[in-house]
């Protein structure tokens, strides 16, 4: 064991290293570069201070906050279904999902996340993949264009247009949607949006098949991304990482399979994974998870209960007059029923004491609530597990040793965004 003595001695040579690398870096060997916050190529509002040697980077060190809104303290003075549009402002490139999967933490707390109806859980999924396809369509336009490649760029954009007027025709809004409600959904889908849905099914595989064809085998692209940015399974591991950027280096775990919630355990599809582990790898299972979305979303609009005009009356909430609002007949024409509204709205929803934790499979990755009830209308403490901030914690690890040339590829490969990093 250590002395005293041998002790202050490493910390006074630990000192004078620092001290003589200061001196290095005042005499030109290294430079201090900042990237961001106002940068394009770092999807927002994202600092990193990378320090230089000519042009290897040899250290990387994240700076975020600059978005920082205090959501998880908002939670606590907010009844429950005050906070799901917070929801929309986490990752905002699929507010419909973030929806989804708090919608889901609260009822789990409340016990009856299995008692949701079949056709809210089959819109809900649908909800889920079509943010899913618009956020991989922004990411790997936006991973294109910081490469070089406008014109993919413009291919993916005109997909995402359609399903914005999709998201649009379903829930009044396009960006910040807050369709989702304790117990079930705002609305059911409305005339002819299967349709719209199924043509738009078959445009954007066109769509996908033209980016492969641009970018696959394009050798610039493949310079800039194949063993760039390689990060192994157990590093992988270690930090946490989730998503496509876990499963781009070699594992195939997804909380739809691994975890099965909603009505995913009925659905057929397959989860892409990569071997190597770099930029290139993690582009290619976005492009496969695209593809998986579509044909998930196909089945969904063949099995959905009640079909597409809901001509059986197929419930969207559950039947629970202290969970879900009246109908505005009822409130219109019966007391009792005002009063449940009036209650329910001032008050919020009556869960009991305990604390939950649920997760689902979101485009960035693992997207968890943990609520934790004193019970009441409002949560005691709720924790946002958002994949974006644990994804980003990889980089002063993975970014050493790169040219600076390559940190917009690692960038835009691990696709994050910060509306969930600082929250």
């Amino acid at each position: 064991m250590a002395t005293t003595e041998e002790i202050q001695v490493g910390d006074a040579a630990a000192r004078a290293a620092d001290a003589a690398g200061e001196m290095q870096d005042i005499h030109g060997e290294k430079m201090i570069l900042n990237m961001g916050p106002s940068h394009p190529a770092t999807h927002g509002v994202l600092r990193i201070v990378l320090e230089l040697d000519g042009e290897i980077i040899t250290k990387a060190t994240p700076d975020i906050g600059y978005l920082h809104r205090g959501d998880e303290k908002i939670a606590e003075n907010m009844t429950y279904n005050q906070f799901i549009p917070y929801t929309d402002r986490l990752d905002y490139l699929a507010p419909l999902a973030n929806n989804v999967a708090y919608a889901m933490a609260v009822e789990k707390l409340l016990g009856i996340d299995k008692a949701l109806p079949l056709r809210c859980q089959y819109i809900r999924v649908m909800c889920c993949e079509l943010a899913r396809i618009s956020a991989h369509l922004l990411g790997l336009g936006s991973f294109a264009m910081d490469v070089g490649a406008l014109t993919v760029f413009l291919f993916t954009f005109t997909e995402r247009e359609k399903i914005y007027n999709l998201i649009e025709s379903l829930t009044g809004a396009r960006f910040t949607t807050s369709y989702t409600r304790i117990g079930g959904l705002s609305r059911d889908l409305p005339p002819g949006w299967v349709a719209q849905c199924r043509t738009f099914l078959g445009e954007v595989m066109l769509n996908i098949d033209e980016t492969e064809k641009l970018l696959t085998r394009n050798k610039i692209f493949v310079d800039r991304t194949r063993d760039i940015g390689i990060i192994p399974l157990d590093v992988a591991i270690d930090y946490g990482l989730t998503g496509p950027n876990l499963r781009g280096s070699g594992m195939e775990y997804d909380l739809r399979k691994a975890h099965p919630y909603l009505v995913y355990d009925q659905l057929e599809f397959d989860i892409p994974a990569g071997s190597v582990g770099d930029c290139y790898d993690r582009y290619l299972v976005r492009i496969e998870e695209m593809r998986q979305s579509v044909r998930i979303l196909g089945q969904c609009l063949d099995k959905i209960p009640g079909g597409a005009d809901n001509a059986a009356r197929e419930p969207i909430d559950v039947t629970n007059g202290k969970i879900t609002l009246p109908s505005k007949h009822k409130v219109l024409t019966s007391m009792e029923e005002l009063i449940h509204q009036f209650i329910l709205v001032t008050e919020g929803v009556n869960a009991p004491p305990g604390e939950v934790y649920f997760s689902a499979e979101n485009p960035k990755g693992e997207l968890g609530f943990y609520i934790n009830s004193k019970g009441g209308g409002t949560p005691n403490r709720l924790k946002i597990r958002a994949p974006s901030f644990v994804n980003l914690s990889i980089l002063p690890h993975l970014m050493p040793g790169h040219m600076m040339s390559d940190t917009v590829a690692i960038f835009g490969s691990l696709d994050f965004v910060m509306g969930e990093c600082d929250r």
